[in-house]
């Protein structure tokens, strides 16, 4: 029989960590208290980390009485998306028929089951995005921290997936308020598996640092006395033992229990026996124990290195020893420490690197390679095979590359881009020209390493010789140039893609082939559409397309593009419309947002007000379903720029202060734009255009002066800004800047960017009639070839405030009247006041005034404030009696607040609220509150009224947050 331990001593206490303990305490009650925390233990192998956490978690400890999630990263792990997140919440038992209908799942964390499943594929849901999962699993911690505060705490982060790490740093931005604590402990002197993420987290959250150093003396000493209650230890072996251990917790305790095995005590013998111990204790430890036991043992010991906690039928497979053999060498080698006493795992990794030591190399290899032969008999998952086979060097075989293959898509299914992109880098080993690989490593790299997936779609387009394929790579490779701002190499590769396609298919190609091929115009229409240096070669294609009548998705698409195009080139906006509707024209069947954001523009450019904003909400309504934030910052910041030319000017800050506060979460914020020229448009209007300029130079975007819509929409907020803060030659210099490159671009939609307006407007006022008059003249053309009548008062405006006499005041009567019946409420304020104001000057003052006085009131009633006190000032000026203009209470509020308060006036619950506008429950309560002591009002029920007596209604039901019949890296 193999020789076992007969005395056992009871487990170590936890000794000389009461500071660490203490810290924890202070750290939970900040916690418990709404002052969410990131607390980082870190230090050297075998310092006690795991056993501090575990006294922390215990029943006495400081995180007594919060909800405790507690999990552990392993090694074999580090290429799975979201094992961390698995290894925290696995105990709550979610993804099971019966978990999956569990209130902890209610709203919108049902997004996170595709982190939380072993197989997403077995779930009946979407596969997920990268924001929607993460977006799920945050709502899953709200739901947990509903009834108290909770404690995440994740052992072992060195060998956490990125994916996971990515997820904590989503958790900490949005926690603000939130009673959380997330205790993260890692080891120093080792590499980490996603360094990057976790210099992230560190860097965006300051976490308080607990490092775990050696034991001293007298701690030493207690651990010994532990050991050996019924003898005192001498001082020379505490010192040797301090000496030989470094005082590291791990090495004390192997050392202590390997002397009383062998019938020795903390005295000289023991001493004299300490100072034969080398360097590597742990090392040198577990040989002693294996080396006198039999070889079933150490087989044993050997398949739990490599499966870990698993079933011991599997373990006996894995060691080819029976399974009564595996339970008898589980309790030997837990007797000998080797074993966590409470479950089937080796007790430190130490003593793991210590069993497969013994076989080398190549024995780990073979043992890896059948271990993962029996995951897959025995029906596991292909993630969690593939976690043995990224374990095994060389270039996989053909077995193990259908079976990473189908881990990928596995890792797809979740969202984990990390972890298909690891699966697939090993793929390309063995098939490193096999274009379907590197196009799918190229797509999962697009997020993390956007310049590396270019290369390799492009790798993958020029190896793929089927014109079919090679236009389907072609459209994975523009979207990502697209994405990467590098449209322009998109725009080639689709152009050669398309000639290629019909110079294959012929005139009459059949429906597959044509679906093909417009799906790939449209892709090219998207692509070369963004930069100023493509868009007149794509103008030039649209010359002769027929468009199609928009039965499929991809006709859809290329409707919606040959609508926002037709309507930049100004040739007539019934048309555009006819093209844009028929784009939406898809009865119960969802749009993609390249179907829906080009036709919301081009409705919005032709004077459709109400169908422009009704794209918009199926934007928001499914971006905020699948938590796809970059668009949905897109289509708040682009309604921003609608409602302000329309004259909801409340409503439009409150857009471009939300798509901004959502903004200020994510990592790619600084790239973004329109958020910021939206925001410094509407501060223009409302009177404060150096904070608008502020706005402005936030931009960060390099090359901004080559993309077409953005850079004009750019141009348009800094040259009005400058002009409302006096400085006339920066703001024509601005706007003749827009004109050129318009001109460049081929853009000759008069009201996309109306530089023209604004430009005779500043001239005429400044006496420079000839030139207002030239600017003028421009516009008039464009608005006459366009024809709607906002595009002719505008250029009615124009002509009107270049001219002088009669030929003024009758040009700004034409604008006034054809404003009147447009969506243009600012603007048709604006010509008022200025007829208001050429009547005076011309001697008809009584009529002067009440042009002035009616420009005044819709001027406040837009919420245009700036032109509000300028029409009030020249009334004055004429004579006229008017108080001073003074804010609406809405002024008060904060765009993010006039947000929620109409939400919550429309029937939504802040837990509504709070998913629809991707912000914690506890923000929309601060944010509420504040509402409340603003308006004066005291509860829910009182809000309606108090918004519409401030001259607002509530938010329309459509916009609420996901679940409702209708609801709401720019």
């Amino acid at each position: 029989m193999p020789h076992r331990s007969r005395a056992v001593p009871p487990a170590p206490p936890l000794v000389g960590r009461a500071h660490q303990l203490d810290a924890l305490a202070r750290h939970a009650d900040a916690a418990r208290a709404g002052r969410p925390r990131l607390v980082l233990l870190d230090g050297p192998a075998g310092i006690g980390k795991t056993a501090l956490l575990r006294a922390a978690l215990a029943e006495d400890g400081p995180l007594a009485g919060m909800t405790t999630l507690y999990g552990s990263c392993r090694a074999v792990d580090v290429a799975t998306g979201y094992s961390g997140v698995r290894a925290l919440f696995g105990g709550l038992g979610l993804t099971g028929r019966k978990g999956r209908t569990s209130p902890l799942l209610a709203g919108g964390a049902r997004r996170a089951l595709p982190a939380l499943a072993a197989d997403p594929g077995e779930l009946d849901a979407d596969p997920g995005s990268t924001f929607s999962v993460l977006q799920g699993l945050y709502w899953l911690a709200a739901n947990l921290m509903a009834d108290g505060p909770l404690v995440l705490v994740l052992d072992d982060v060195h060998w956490c997936d990125e994916r996971s790490l990515r997820w904590l740093d989503f958790l900490l931005r949005r926690a603000d308020g939130l009673p959380l604590l997330v205790v993260a402990a890692h080891r120093t002197g080792t590499g980490l598996t996603a360094p990057d993420a976790l210099a992230d987290l560190v860097a965006h959250h300051l976490p308080a640092s607990l490092g775990l150093g050696p034991l001293d003396t007298a701690e030493v000493a207690e651990l010994t006395a532990h050991s050996f209650p019924e003898q005192d230890p001498l001082p020379s072996f505490v010192g040797r033992l301090l000496s030989v251990t470094g005082g590291s917790p791990l090495e004390i305790v192997r050392l202590l229990r390997d002397l009383r095995s062998a019938g020795l005590g903390p005295d000289d013998t023991g001493t004299a026996r300490l100072a034969q111990a080398g360097g590597k204790v742990v090392a040198a430890s577990v040989r002693g124990v294996l080396e006198h036991q039999p070889d079933w043992v150490r087989q044993v010991a050997r398949a739990v290195a490599v499966l870990g906690d698993e079933d011991p039928t599997y373990l006996a497979a894995l060691g080819r020893v029976s399974v009564v053999h595996v339970e008898e060498a589980v309790e030997i080698l837990r007797d000998a420490g080797l074993i966590h006493p409470g479950h089937l795992e080796l007790s430190h990794d130490l003593v793991r690197a210590a069993v497969l030591d013994a076989v080398g190399a190549s024995g780990v290899a073979v043992l890896r390679r059948r271990a993962a032969r029996l995951l897959s008999d025995v029906g596991r998952s292909p993630e969690e095979i593939a976690t043995q086979l990224l374990l095994v060097p060389g270039t996989p075989d053909d077995w193990a590359v259908s079976v990473l293959r189908d881990a990928a898509a596995q890792a797809e299914q979740r969202g984990a881009c990390e972890a298909a992109a690891r699966y697939l880098e090993r793929v390309r080993e063995a098939e490193p020209k096999d274009p379907d690989v590197l196009s799918r490593l190229g797509k999962a790299l697009a997020e993390t390493d956007p310049a590396r997936s270019v290369t390799l779609l492009h790798e993958a387009h020029s190896l793929t010789t089927d014109v079919r394929a090679r236009a389907a790579t072609a459209v994975h490779l523009g979207l990502t140039c697209l994405a990467v701002q590098q449209s322009p190499d998109g725009a080639r590769a689709l152009t050669e893609a398309l000639d290629a396609l019909d110079a294959e298919l012929g005139p009459e190609p059949e429906p597959a082939d044509r679906e093909l091929r417009t799906l790939t115009e449209s892709a090219l229409l998207i692509v070369g559409s963004d930069e100023k240096a493509t868009l007149p070669d794509i103008l030039r294609r649209t010359e002769g397309l027929t468009p199609q009548p928009g039965d499929t998705p991809a006709q859809r698409q290329q409707l919606a593009m040959l609508s926002v195009l037709s309507a930049a080139e100004g040739g007539g906006a019934e048309e555009t419309v006819g093209r844009a509707r028929r784009a939406l024209r898809a009865p119960g069947v969802p749009l993609g947002v390249w179907s829906l954001l080009p036709t919301s523009l081009a409705l919005s450019l032709a004077d459709e007000n109400e169908a422009a904003e009704e794209v918009l909400e199926t934007v928001l309504r499914g971006s905020g379903d699948t938590a796809a934030v970059w668009t949905y910052v897109l289509a708040l910041s682009t309604r921003s720029l609608f409602r302000l030319e329309n004259g909801a000017v409340p409503d439009a800050m409150a857009d471009a202060q939300t798509a901004l506060e959502i903004l200020g979460q994510e990592r790619w914020g600084d790239t973004a734009t329109m958020p910021h020229t939206a925001y410094a448009s509407v501060l223009t209007e409302r009177g404060d255009p150096g904070r608008a300029l502020e706005a402005l130079d936030a931009i960060k975007r390099p090359h901004l002066d080559r993309f077409v819509w953005e850079y004009h929409w750019y141009l348009m907020a800094r040259g009005r800004a400058l002009a409302a803060d006096g400085d006339l030659d920066g703001a024509l210099q601005v706007f003749g800047s827009c004109g050129a490159s318009m001109a460049e671009a081929g853009l000759t939609n008069p009201v996309l960017a109306p530089w023209w307006l604004e430009t005779a407007c500043l001239l005429g006022e400044a006496g420079r009639g000839e030139e207002a008059g030239r600017a003028a003249a421009h516009g008039t053309r464009l608005a006459e070839r366009w024809g709607t009548r906002r595009a002719l008062g505008y250029a009615a405006l124009a002509r009107g405030a270049a001219a002088r006499g009669t030929a003024r005041t009758g040009a700004l009567r034409e604008a006034v009247a054809l404003l009147a019946d447009s969506p243009a409420r600012s603007g048709h304020a604006r010509g008022l006041s200025l007829l208001g104001r050429a009547l005076v000057e011309d001697g008809a003052v009584r009529e002067g005034r009440e042009h002035l006085r009616e420009a005044v009131g819709l001027a406040r009633r837009c919420g245009c404030v700036a032109l509000a006190r300028r029409a009030r000032d020249e009334l004055i000026a004429a004579g006229g009696r008017m108080r001073e203009v003074t804010a609406s209470p809405l002024d008060m509020l904060t765009g993010t607040e006039r947000t929620v308060a109409g939400l919550v006036a429309s029937g939504a619950g802040n837990r509504e609220v709070a998913e629809s506008l991707f912000v914690t429950v506890r923000t929309v309560e601060l944010h509420l509150t504040s509402v409340y002591r603003k308006l004066g009002v005291a509860r829910r029920a009182d809000l309606t009224e108090a918004l519409r007596e401030a001259g607002a209604t509530a938010r329309p039901a459509a916009e609420r947050r996901p679940g409702h019949a209708k609801r709401r890296n720019p």
